[in-house]
């Protein structure tokens, strides 16, 4: 444990020569710090210092001991001289006699240079007392805001600045957020203020997510997933997947997808009006024992004419326009049905449906084919697949589901498999980073057809791996085949 040293009691007061009591810290007269009083030296200096009879008043410097004398180590101490300190001045600069003055007989002087009132310093709470000091007395300095250390009530005095400590706000006293109604969207960046119609917080003005921006949905053997993706302010892509039962009772599993035309109007009403209309029509015409390649064929007239009717005047009208199918809404459409041992396809534009074998020993096929100006070089045989689809013409598509759409020419098709394996239905949000049906094949995982969903959602991560520059929208129908 260290030792504490105690200061040796003085006889004066350095300030005003009074003696002070013994152990008192301070001068009971004028207050001076005695404990700041320097202690002896330690040393024994051997030289006096003597001051110049006539030498003029010079800069006070500290004085300066001359080292002592080594001596043997059983030599005994020489005595310790009487040290002369210099003599203070008796008058200053202009030879005029130095007045000698105790520190109560001068005035205190604030900041500006006003002399200090002899009452105690005026509080800033006193301040709003009614008729206080306050109102007679001079300004005090402005009240500043303390330090964020500082707490609100402690007890510490003011410094020697003039600045008091403002009191924190009770929390119990300040004004709570208002909880927004029950019903009401609430921003998700700062969770207290209302989105506006427009998707926008009235608060802060985040630009809340869009629901369609990703999606997911899995029904018993069919799952689908849909991404806005990296480049696209919204998703313009759509589906639907649903199941029904066909009159002998055996399974029909529905997966519709769907692709807005970025170049026309409201191409996110678009897919999603077609999604809708051909998932109810097959699901309509399924049951009552349709054949499934003559319900895709009515299912994709039906979704024709759900969005042509986005395109038409809206009642009231007093005018007609004459343009009004020039920028239409459009989208392009897919579709597969697994119903009594079939797959049917059904398409209009460039989305696709790829056949991946559960034997990956097996190869793989794609079963559609793009309505589009690179597949038409290539049916024309003006360009092989290569030069067709390295063109930047090549994704310009040359049929598609929309009031300015040309002819409609809904394309079906029906395949019997003759192994299990995997039915993939997408957009070319997809397929421009997986073309080919061997480079399709490769990315989707092993055990897709045990876990759609799952290998879903692993294929739209590729897509954004590869770049995401569109939406990307995929559908996963594990096909199986009684032995």
């Amino acid at each position: 444990m260290s030792e504490s040293h105690q200061q040796p009691a003085l006889a004066r007061c350095p300030g005003c020569e009074e003696p002070p009591a013994s152990g008192d810290l301070f001068c009971g007269a004028c207050g001076y710090d005695l404990s700041a009083v320097p202690a002896r030296p330690g040393d024994r200096p051997t030289m006096a210092i003597t001051v110049p009879p006539a030498a003029p008043p010079a800069p006070a410097v500290p004085p300066v001991s001359a080292p002592a004398p080594l001596a043997a180590p059983d030599a005994p101490a020489p005595p310790a001289a009487a040290v002369q300190w210099p003599a203070a001045s008796e008058t200053d600069s202009s030879d005029v006699p130095v007045p000698v003055h105790r520190a109560t007989d001068l005035p205190g002087t604030d900041s500006g240079g006003k002399p200090l009132p002899a009452s105690p310093p005026v509080r800033h709470d006193d301040r709003a007392e009614p008729g206080g000091r306050a109102a007679t007395e001079p300004a005090a300095p402005a009240v500043t805001a303390a330090p964020a250390a500082t707490v609100a009530g402690s007890a510490d005095p003011p410094d020697s600045s003039g600045d008091f400590a403002l009191a924190a706000p009770d929390p119990r006293t300040a004004e709570p957020t208002p909880t927004p109604a029950a019903g009401t969207k609430v921003c998700v960046a700062c969770r207290s203020g209302r989105v506006d119609p427009d998707g926008y917080c009235e608060n802060c003005g985040h630009a809340q997510p869009r629901e369609r921006d990703h999606m997911e949905q899995e029904l018993g053997a069919v799952a689908a997933v849909s991404d806005r993706g990296l480049r696209h302010h919204r998703n313009e892509d759509s589906f639907a997947v649903s199941s029904t039962a066909l009159p002998d009772g055996s399974p029909a599993v529905v997966a519709i997808v769907c692709d807005g035309v970025s170049s026309a109007s409201r191409p996110d009403e678009a897919s999603a009006a077609a999604a809708v209309a051909a998932n109810e029509a097959l699901l309509e015409s399924l049951p009552r024992g349709t054949h499934p390649q003559q319900a895709m064929h009515e299912a994709i007239i039906a979704a024709s004419e759900a969005v042509n009717a986005l395109a038409q005047d809206p009642p009231g009208s007093a005018e007609h326009e004459a343009h009004r199918h020039q920028n239409a809404p459009a989208c392009t459409l897919v579709g597969a049905i697994m119903a009594g041992g079939l797959l049917v396809v059904g398409w209009v534009g460039d989305s696709r449906v790829y056949w991946v074998p559960d034997d990956r020993t097996g190869p793989p096929a794609r079963l559609t084919e793009d309505d589009s100006w690179a597949a038409q070089m290539v049916a024309a045989g003006l360009m092989n697949e290569a030069e067709a689809y390295a063109d930047e013409r090549a994704h310009a598509i040359t049929g598609w589901l929309g009031a300015d759409s040309y002819e409609l020419e809904p394309h079906t098709a029906s395949f019997k498999p003759d192994r299990p394996g995997l039915v993939v239905v997408c957009t070319d949000g997809l397929w421009n980073y997986a073309e080919s049906a061997e480079e399709m094949a490769a990315a989707v995982p092993p055990e897709a057809h045990r876990r759609p969903l799952h290998g879903a959602q692993v294929l739209v991560g590729h897509a954004l791996d590869g770049g995401g520059h569109d939406n990307v929208t995929v559908a996963l129908l594990p096909f199986a085949v009684e032995p």
